[in-house]
């Protein structure tokens, strides 16, 4: 078989296979590669030495049996006899759901999480997203740390394990997305700076070096991550990827890496007949993330939406920290605000920043599935000191009322693991570091971080503890009890009733109105939601054309009087059947 690595900056590559050396020769085609023809099959062990250096793994490795720093294996692609067709599933009225391999289930495994796929598809989401499955140290850790971009985690199952994954997804009708991290490599195992200019000092980023896009030998970096990229919707049959921090990605060139991705991706959709989608993480607020690239914009179908995020959670918990701050000087002018026009920081201030932050989106010019809302996600939870979910301070109402504010919003709605039964295990930060310094390195900066805001050393959970990842992993006998069962049938009720409306379009389609104490009534197409989150009963105006029916409700309600008010309960939401859009305002 022939074998190829790149790597521009060496005067000699030995091939290492099956046990023997292999001098390479240079590809006179490409500048740079070097290529050799030598024994191999499935499961052959291989790796490249440059300049009488050590062994090491190949960039674009398909499998890394014993770990980031072992050799590499050849994983044929295409080998998987795949037993399900699959037509695609785009972003369009998608309703996705996060989940951590690791603690999706004790064994951590991509078949124990596929034995629980049923799950979900009587919950209804239409989308499992992954968090990243790249090759990191240990057998336990978040996966943002990874190498080997183009490789799967071993504990995890490997290639074939999420090839039954995926496998076992799509035989339910649910699509699979993968979180995917191009700003930076783990500290631990990254060979590649070894190899060639991957990285670059022009730019820095808070993981040191940044990516190199845009240096010399910038070419080939875009090339390896366009590549990986499109080899896991290709091979792996995803449907999406979750670009993990893209303002992380420092490019000068006059063409931007993201827009040449989506580009590429567009293009392999295409050749497969099927729609694939690209979903950024951007804090940039930014409304040319999500313009097509034929409209001078970078072409990503679609992006997280912290500030909705953010708005929501100041209004539920009045918290006030950091970059909640200016969420929570007036939180239900926020929460309007990011329900009608998404972003809340669209050239405001930003006391966080310290500058003002953003651009405006146009709502009616946007779809409001590009946007993706959320009131939890692995950040917003891990990030935390102690990985404390919205379960662990609010009441199952208030948790109702999350729920009603996501799943009936204008925005692509994603819940994170457990969510959708109110788990009380928490999902704390945790790594598996074999390189002791680099441990301690770990732990010491996290409990120095949030020293910083008051904690003390012995509150913050160890990361590299055993104890805190198994704390992480969801109690699946939470889901048949109550509070928790109730709040399964209220998120399995709500996301039915949004699957069966038609997306209404533009961000503009959906009416907001909320009020100063935070009660809140949505309009989508024909559903109104209506949301009383305070300890108080509340008799909200619908507006608009009358209510005809109540579809769900977390306590029970009737139908407006004469007056057109609907009467909630303290902490609970209702759906109810009405006419076109109501009104603006607040």
């Amino acid at each position: 078989m022939l074998f190829e690595v790149w790597a521009p900056r060496a005067g000699q590559v030995t091939l290492h296979a099956g046990g023997r050396a292999y001098a390479m020769e240079r590809d006179p085609a490409r500048d740079g590669w070097w290529r050799r023809e030598a024994p191999g099959e499935d499961g052959t062990r291989y790796g490249f030495a440059l300049d009488g250096g050590p062994v090491r793994p190949d960039p674009r490795s398909r499998r890394q049996p014993d770990g980031p720093d072992g050799l590499s294996a050849v994983a044929a692609p295409g080998g998987f006899a795949w037993q399900h067709a699959w037509p695609g599933r785009g972003l369009p009225g998608a309703v996705l759901y996060e989940l951590h391999v690791g603690t999706f289930t004790r064994e951590g495994t991509f078949d124990a999480a596929a034995a629980r796929l049923p799950h979900l598809a009587e919950l209804g989401v239409t989308h499992v997203e992954l968090m990243p499955v790249c090759p990191f140290p240990g057998t336990h850790g978040w996966g943002y740390e990874g190498v080997s971009l183009w490789a799967v985690h071993e504990p995890y199952g490997g290639p074939e394990g999420l090839c039954r994954f995926v496998d076992a997804a799509h035989a339910l009708g649910l699509g699979v997305v993968l979180d995917v991290v191009h700003n930076h490599l783990g500290p631990s195992g990254n060979h590649l700076p070894a190899f060639g200019p991957y990285f670059t000092d022009t730019h820095h980023t808070p993981w040191g070096a940044a990516v190199n896009l845009d240096a010399p030998g910038s070419d080939e970096v875009r090339a390896y991550l366009t590549g990986s990229a499109l080899a896991w919707l290709r091979d792996y049959r995803l449907d999406g990827l979750r670009l993990d921090a893209v303002h992380a990605l420092a490019d000068t060139r006059p063409k931007h890496f993201l827009a040449e991705l989506s580009g590429a991706v567009d293009a392999l959709a295409a050749r497969l007949g099927r729609p694939l989608f690209l979903v950024a993480e951007s804090d940039r607020n930014d409304p040319a993330t999500v313009t097509p690239r034929r409209a001078g914009g970078l072409g990503l179908h679609g992006q997280w939406c912290d500030d909705f995020h953010h708005a929501l959670h100041t209004v539920l918990t009045g918290e006030s920290q950091g970059y909640y701050a200016d969420f929570a000087a007036d939180p239900a002018a926020a929460l309007a605000k990011t329900l009608r026009g998404g972003f809340f920081h669209d050239g405001t201030h930003s006391s966080f920043r310290g500058r003002p932050w953003g651009r405006p989106l146009d709502p009616a010019a946007t779809p409001a599935h590009r946007l993706v809302g959320y009131a939890q996600n692995h950040d917003q939870i891990g990030n935390r000191a102690l990985g404390d979910r919205l379960s662990a301070s609010l009441s199952p109402g208030l948790l109702a009322c999350a729920a009603a504010l996501v799943l009936g919003g204008p925005f692509t709605p994603m819940l994170f693991m457990g969510e959708e039964w109110g788990a009380r295990t928490p999902w704390q930060f945790f790594t598996d570091h074999t390189d002791p310094q680099l441990a301690e390195a770990v732990r010491t900066g996290r409990r120095r971080e949030f020293a910083a805001h008051g904690w003390s050393a012995e509150d913050i959970p160890d990361p590299q503890d055993p104890a805190t990842r198994a704390r992480s992993c969801l109690d699946w006998a939470e889901p048949h009890r109550d509070p928790h069962r109730a709040l399964l049938t209220w998120h399995r009720r709500l996301i039915a009733l949004r699957r069966a409306e038609p997306d209404p379009g533009p961000l503009s389609a959906t009416s907001a109105r909320v009020s100063p104490d935070g009660t809140a009534v949505l309009r989508r197409g024909t559903l109104c939601t209506a949301v009383n989150p305070t300890p108080e009963p509340a008799a909200l105006p619908l507006g608009g054309p009358p209510a005809t029916e109540v579809l769900a409700a977390w306590h029970p309600v009737s139908l407006p009087g004469p007056d057109g008010l609907l009467h909630l309960p303290p902490g609970s939401a209702a759906v109810l059947r009405c006419g076109g859009p109501g009104p603006e305002g607040r």
